[in-house]
């Protein structure tokens, strides 16, 4: 686990830093800067990117961290290489092609409620093609156990530009039209920056060369294009479905709170990066035993930190909103039950990564295309009656339900189990510390309350997690930093 403490530590600070920078664009600037209504769009158009961008990747992203591994010579890995960068267009052409021939159509479909998204149909599949190439540019340099400058890119670059393109609308330097382009164009030189870097790892050697086990590597590839769709349309699917239902502007209020709740996913997000290639080589020796213990390590870490964000953001929330419009605070409500839903797939530790790598991954993303469905219904049913509370409802219902169905079926199938007694005592101290400190606040402005109740509960919920020796390996690392700073011997 060390080199998984050490990547993971790096990325959860970058993330954190991405986040710390997004939230200040979100809570603070966006609103008031871009509007509802623009602010809104630009979320609808990212959105829908990010859920075509499997098929424009068609998976090769996961396909490459899957196989690479194999790959028994030089002469196989560039082949493969050149391989997962090229085959991708052979789907983006006609599927480009397909969208000309039915644009009218789709414009029609997509701006029934909201006509402002006709003019930046086209910048969708723009941005999801530069977001399918950055992720594969990106599985490039972390099967060569480089994570860290992608995530930077990922976390915090693209949150940075976005910044300073609101400061430029601001300064009235641009328009907010040049914003949504200008969105776009980071997207692109992400993408860019990404490859460079990719190139510079392991310099490519391009060959239009089919791999000698294509035929298993299609038929991988083709089920996680269907596990990213419902991945992605899981996490962004209710957003383009408000988009269907109620004004535009509501997508705005929707994703204040979504963001503020999956700041909760960061330390997932962060180890996943560097897990995702170590389960891979561990699942492709056999390590059975090894896979359980990495899995266990995983579930009891995510859920302390993530809790400790958790906790964090749930009793400032009320605080928080009070530095906003008032029309946002109707997403308070959002926050808990989007909150929720992201703690309890955090918990599940690196559960994904075992599951696409495994030989059962087949019957899991059946029953994600059925969850998909679910979510969609649900949505339908609780967006015409309670706006977007419904909407994070549904979400909440649809996600819950398709991370037990996948702990279970790891469970069952391939005997790993990733909870402990640990889990469950981490659990109560989460609620106790809760419970202690949601019902009252300081009489001082929100900023300042909300220092002072986080630095109070991290006392708290750190020391009562430390004493407890919940993570084993959380207390070591507590203690060389101590030890560090001279604090203990």
């Amino acid at each position: 686990m060390g080199i998984v403490l050490n990547q993971s530590l790096k990325n959860t600070i970058i993330t954190y830093i991405g986040f710390a920078i997004g939230g200040i664009s979100t809570l603070f600037l966006f609103p008031p800067i871009l509007g509802k209504t623009f602010y809104g769009l630009s979320n609808y158009i990212l959105s829908c990117a990010n859920v075509i961008m499997p098929l424009f990747a068609i998976g090769m992203q996961n396909t490459l961290v899957k196989f690479y591994s194999q790959c028994k010579s030089e002469k196989e890995q560039n082949q493969f290489l050149s391989f997962t960068v090229l085959f991708p267009i052979l789907l983006i052409i006609p599927i480009l092609l397909i969208g000309l021939f039915f644009y009218d159509e789709i414009a029609f479909f997509v701006t029934k409620k909201n006509p402002i998204v006709k003019d930046f149909i086209w910048l969708i599949p723009f941005v999801g093609i530069c977001m399918a190439y950055f992720e594969i540019f990106y599985a490039w340099a972390r099967v060569h156990m480089f994570s860290v400058f992608g995530n930077f890119i990922k976390e915090v670059g693209l949150r940075l530009f976005s910044l300073i393109a609101l400061l430029g609308i601001y300064f009235k330097w641009i328009t907010v039209v040049d914003f949504i382009y200008l969105t776009a164009g980071i997207y692109f030189v992400a993408f860019l920056v990404t490859m460079f870097y990719a190139f510079r790892i392991k310099k490519p050697v391009f060959q239009f060369t089919i791999p000698w086990n294509v035929k298993e590597i299609l038929v991988y590839t083709s089920y996680i294009i269907l596990s990213g769709s419902v991945a992605n349309l899981l996490l962004d699917g209710d957003k383009i479905m408000l988009n269907q239902y109620m004004d535009i502007g509501n997508i705005a209020f929707y994703s204040v709170a979504t963001y503020i709740a999956l700041v909760i996913s960061v330390p997932s997000r962060a180890m996943h990066q560097i897990v995702y290639p170590i389960t891979a080589k561990l699942m492709h020796e056999n390590k059975h035993d090894e896979l359980n213990v990495l899995y266990k390590k995983t579930s009891i870490n995510l859920q302390i930190v993530g809790g400790f964000v958790m906790l964090c953001i749930f009793v400032n929330i009320d605080q928080l909103y009070e530095m906003m419009p008032k029309e946002y605070c109707g997403g308070i409500l959002v926050v808990f039950m989007i909150g929720l839903s992201k703690y309890f797939d955090l918990i599940l530790g690196n559960n994904n990564a075992i599951i696409f790598n495994s030989k059962y991954y087949r019957a899991v993303l059946f029953l994600g295309v059925g969850l998909v469905v679910l979510t969609v219904v649900l949505n339908m049913i609780f967006i015409p009656l309670f706006g977007i509370i419904g909407s994070a409802f549904a979400t909440l219902l649809s996600i819950t339900c398709y991370s037990l169905a996948k702990l279970l079926f790891v469970v069952k199938r391939m005997h790993l189990f990733p909870f402990t007694k640990q889990n469950f005592i981490s659990a109560g101290i989460s609620l106790f510390v809760f419970l202690l400190f949601y019902f009252w606040q300081f009489p001082l402005h929100p900023i300042v309350g909300i220092v002072l109740k986080s630095i109070l509960v991290t006392i708290v919920y750190g020391f009562i997690n430390y004493k407890m020796v919940v993570s084993p390996e959380i207390n070591q690392t507590f203690d060389k930093l101590l030890v560090k700073l001279r604090i203990i011997k």
